[in-house]
């Protein structure tokens, strides 16, 4: 595995009670890694956790309401006290408003929507580098979970585009102003991945018109993603910091 080992390494991971999260915390655990899984279902951490342990993997679940200052400090807090210093933090939680446009959403939906999507990543990765700078020996690494929707323009998806786009370029300055700390920050943008979520609406009726816009002509799969997520989160990424990292099959260069 060389750079791309992820043995010794600590991360938490945000939103990991399903979807991505879910995903990548066994693919990192495979790597080496311990992991910390963060979400408000309990429950279905902890069911993630007892089948990467099983599988002589390193992992703990934890609660966590990534929009509650204590929640977020009691997390990284407990995490620290079972492995140690974290070395990566992935802000992988996220939600969508449903399909509405901007005269359909209201405050409340715009109000939670980016205070899980953006302002959330912010809180966490300031407490996070703030840890780092204390100690000048670590090194720590940032990994945001973005979207094509940051892109391409598409009815339907906004306060959630608009709030991808902004993390986006969230990542760039936090990454400018996070060196100086020794934390690097960038994102991964995924493009239609089948989820249990996604797959209601990439598995209907419109799903000829959807996937004819992608150039390699099919849907991503989770583990589409492997690769760019284990780069990011490795030391094989070490010279980077403040990209985006797409992986969309093509979308974001196909003709609109």
């Amino acid at each position: 595995m060389g750079s791309f080992d992820m043995k010794d390494k600590v991360v938490v991971i945000t939103g990991a009670s399903s979807g991505f999260g879910h995903h990548f915390a066994g693919l990192l655990a495979d790597a080496g890694a311990a992991v910390v899984l963060g979400a408000r279902r309990t429950d279905k951490i902890q069911a993630r956790v007892n089948e990467i342990v099983a599988g002589g993997g390193k992992a703990i679940g934890l609660q966590l309401d990534v929009n509650d200052v204590a929640s977020a400090t009691a997390f990284l807090d407990a995490a620290e006290a079972e492995f140690g210093s974290v070395d990566v933090l992935i802000n992988n939680a996220g939600v969508e408003a449903g399909a509405k446009t901007f005269t359909m959403i209201d405050e409340d939906d715009w109000d939670h929507v980016f205070n899980t999507n953006l302002k959330s990543v912010w809180r966490l990765s300031k407490m996070f580098t703030e840890r780092v700078d204390k100690d000048k020996s670590r090194q720590g690494n940032i990994v945001n979970i973005a979207s094509i929707t940051a892109y391409r323009t598409i009815k339907g998806q906004f306060p959630y585009a608009v709030s991808k786009a902004a993390l986006v370029k969230a990542t760039e300055i936090m990454a400018l102003e996070g060196a100086r700390s020794g934390v690097r920050v960038n994102a991964l943008a995924p493009g239609y991945i089948l989820t249990d979520v996604s797959r209601i609406l990439l598995e209907s009726e419109r799903s000829d018109t959807f996937v004819k816009g992608i150039p390699m002509r099919r849907y991503g799969e989770f583990d589409d993603l492997d690769g760019p997520l284990l780069l990011l989160a490795s030391d094989a990424s070490c010279y980077m910091t403040g990209s985006t990292v797409v992986v969309d099959g093509g979308h974001i260069c196909a003709e609109l």
